[in-house]
């Protein structure tokens, strides 16, 4: 399936979800929210709201039809229910951790600087954005990195201060983060009903 390439906001009001959760305010793109409120719902057809819902997590995590078909089969595998499963692994992608711990901006910039090698994980360079952490992992801005804009911003006495959920944690002004415990559903940022995406793929 080829990239939606909408503008962020018009494709946030078509998927009824807020640009916070993207990282952006309706006013700029360069401010974060990490406490989004939820949208109202246009009535739509069961389908249609199915596929919005599907629509709406690819588009908040950045991920295509084939990749994000592969954590439903691993979802439906694994004990529990499988709609939470879904979304708590997606939770877990590394360009998705960067994010939430608030070493950048957005997830989209979270997923270009893995890709280009910014980051550790326990002392070793991932640049694969779709890395799963697990429990104990440290993420870390890599050493040669510390000197860019991106990250220079973080500490001092100016550094921003970033609310992170409780399965991760992060002190101010550190460039490194931990994953202290596997997310649960109630660490699910935005407004989704994941029922209607396991609907979807059980048709």
């Amino acid at each position: 399936m080829a990239r939606n390439m909408q503008p962020i906001v018009k494709r946030c009001k078509t998927l009824d979800i807020s640009p916070a959760v993207m990282g952006y305010t309706a006013k700029t793109k360069s401010n974060t929210i990490r406490n989004p409120k939820g949208q109202m719902r246009r009535k739509k057809s069961e389908y249609a709201m199915q596929l919005n819902e599907k629509q709406k997590v690819k588009f908040i995590y950045g991920i295509q039809e084939k990749q994000f078909r592969s954590y439903y089969e691993k979802a439906t595998k694994m004990p529990g229910i499988t709609g939470e499963n879904l979304l708590t692994t997606i939770e877990r992608r590394l360009d998705n951790v960067v994010f939430r711990l608030g070493l950048v901006m957005t997830r989209r910039e979270a997923r270009q600087a893995v890709s280009h090698g910014h980051f550790t994980v326990n002392g070793r360079r991932v640049d694969i954005p779709s890395y799963l952490v697990s429990v104990g992992d440290v993420i870390e801005v890599r050493e040669q990195s510390r000197s860019s804009v991106m990250f220079k911003r973080l500490t001092g006495e100016d550094a921003p201060f970033i609310t992170v959920p409780q399965w991760l944690s992060r002190e101010k002004n550190s460039l490194k983060g931990a994953v202290v415990k596997m997310p649960a559903r109630e660490d699910i940022d935005f407004p989704v009903e994941e029922t209607l995406i396991v609907e979807l793929y059980s048709k």
